[in-house]
């Protein structure tokens, strides 16, 4: 599949080389990393954020952050990154656990059991991380 005369792969491969080049750590990059610089928002900023601030009968951060990872789990496995974090914040915004698994097996009727099992495997992760009550280790 490698084409050495195709312009797009000559492109990406110049990128490639120039970014290790200016940063050698580049060449094992991991999302997973990325994502420990997000820190997880206290959920009375989600509130304000998210809901609440503008319409004091809105759902709830924990809801919306329920439906948002429903959503996720609906676009598969490209949405790890997001689901990872949509999780953390939905145990800090109050989801338990059960509702969070919950949330995902239901999306299996419309986004399929592979998507499912791809969203639940990336929630583990974090609920892993976490202690009983949900909160970062």
């Amino acid at each position: 599949m490698s084409d050495p005369t195709n312009p797009f792969e000559m492109m990406m491969r110049q990128a490639q080389e120039m970014a290790k080049a200016m940063n050698p750590a580049l060449e094992s990059f991991s999302p997973k990393g990325f994502e420990k610089l997000w820190p997880t928002m206290p959920k009375e900023f989600m509130e304000m954020s998210f809901g609440r601030g503008i319409n004091k009968e809105g759902l709830d951060a924990k809801t919306r952050l329920l439906l948002t990872l429903a959503g996720l789990t609906m676009l598969g496995a490209q949405s790890d990154t997001q689901i990872r974090l949509t999780v953390r914040h939905a145990l800090e915004a109050g989801a338990t656990k059960d509702e969070i698994a919950e949330t995902i097996v239901q999306m299996s009727m419309f986004a399929g059991i592979p998507s499912m099992t791809r969203a639940m495997e990336f929630a583990r992760e974090v609920m892993d991380e976490t202690g009983e009550e949900g909160k970062q280790k």
